[in-house]
């Protein structure tokens, strides 16, 4: 017997018009709306001073505790990887309404060091990108940066611990592709943006590089 296809944010049994998450919890999403100002919102927030900014969104506000968290659960915990693309794909189509990938160049995805991506099979941001790529007709660049060894969770971090986890952690291995580019920076979940930071600002060394950045979840203190 074939097990029924469940949501993975309520568990409720999926149409078979639906995928992964039913339509009543995208309807229910907490949205950021962060697109509508994207130069100017708390998220962005959290960069200035660090490295020269452009646009910057998340698709929904993530609480670890919440069912909507069951979709970044799933994508990185238990091997479902068909739910970054997924995940990537609506949330494009939802932004590109604003206009929010005009103008971009590249989309690079946060990269997890060999290790890391051998344990979990794949790299859920690179799959996340993937779904943006197929909406946006942007290129996917994963081979910009590097990261160059493995740091410790950050999950049970102070925001003080993650910045120091994650310092010089990347390193810039293809200049020549992102020179004079507006590249995007795409994650999964962006919590006090660390690893974010860290990874824009090994960019940032190429000065004619613009950098926008978009995450699936934004967690608010």
């Amino acid at each position: 017997m074939i097990a029924p296809r469940c949501c993975v944010a309520c568990d409720n049994r999926l149409a078979e018009s639906e995928q992964h998450v039913c339509l009543n919890c995208l309807l229910a999403l907490p949205r950021t709306h962060y697109e509508e100002q994207p130069y100017d919102n708390t998220m962005a927030q959290v960069f200035w001073g660090h490295f020269r900014v452009e646009k910057v969104a998340a698709w929904f506000f993530y609480q670890p505790s919440s069912p909507f968290s069951g979709m970044i659960h799933e994508l990185k915990y238990n091997r479902q990887r068909e739910i970054g693309h997924f995940i990537g794909r609506v949330a494009a189509e939802e932004l590109s309404r604003k206009h929010f990938f005009d103008d971009i160049d590249l989309l690079i995805p946060i990269p997890l060091t060999k290790r890391r991506q051998r344990q979990r099979g794949y790299n859920q941001s690179l799959e996340i990108a993937r779904g943006i790529s197929s909406v946006t007709g942007i290129p996917v660049a994963e081979k910009v940066v590097a990261r160059t060894r493995f740091e410790e969770s950050q999950t049970h971090k102070t925001a003080k611990e993650r910045r120091e986890n994650v310092a010089g952690v990347f390193e810039l291995v293809d200049a020549e592709a992102i020179r004079n580019r507006h590249v995007m920076v795409i994650d999964d979940v962006i919590t006090t943006g660390s690893t974010m930071i860290s990874c824009c600002q090994e960019l940032q060394k190429d000065e004619s590089v613009k950098i926008s950045i978009f995450s699936i979840g934004f967690t608010r203190s």
